[in-house]
């Protein structure tokens, strides 16, 4: 099946997704030290936020889509993380933060957050476009606001 990004107003969803980007902002903020104290103070279990944490985000209110955060899993070779810039680049996502691990067993992880309010096509594209390139073991969407 297609993968495809809505908005929906939470008053039509189940508790547990406003639940789980609650376990989200407390970690974010500092509220909580990690995943097990933040479910834990919301009353979800370990699984069911693992289960959705990846696929729920919150738009902020207000505004239209300005920055993107993803979180790549490159294999650690040479020039791989220069790719997926210009790849950024490419549909004119201007890059703010970067964060990348120290590779592990051959791949390293990264987060990229970035402006994609003069972009030239959609976030699900440049997802999909990235997770076509060489070296890219997994890329996702992490959140957007």
């Amino acid at each position: 099946m297609e993968e495809k990004f809505l908005i929906v107003n939470s008053k039509v969803l189940p508790e547990i997704f406003e639940k789980v980007i609650e376990v989200k902002e407390l970690i974010y903020t500092g509220k909580v030290k990690d995943i097990s104290e933040g479910v834990k103070k919301v009353g979800i279990s370990r699984s069911t936020f693992y289960k959705y944490k990846d696929n729920v985000f919150i738009v902020s209110e207000g505004l239209k889509g300005q920055k993107a955060t993803i979180g790549l899993l490159l294999s650690h070779r040479e020039g791989v993380l220069s790719t997926v810039l210009d790849r950024i680049a490419e549909f004119k996502g201007n890059i703010l933060t970067i964060s990348q691990d120290i590779p592990l067993n051959n791949a390293a992880n990264v987060t990229i957050t970035f402006d994609i309010s003069k972009m030239d096509t959609d976030i699900k594209n440049l997802i999909s476009s990235v997770e076509k390139m060489d070296s890219i073991i997994s890329v996702r969407l992490i959140a957007i606001e």
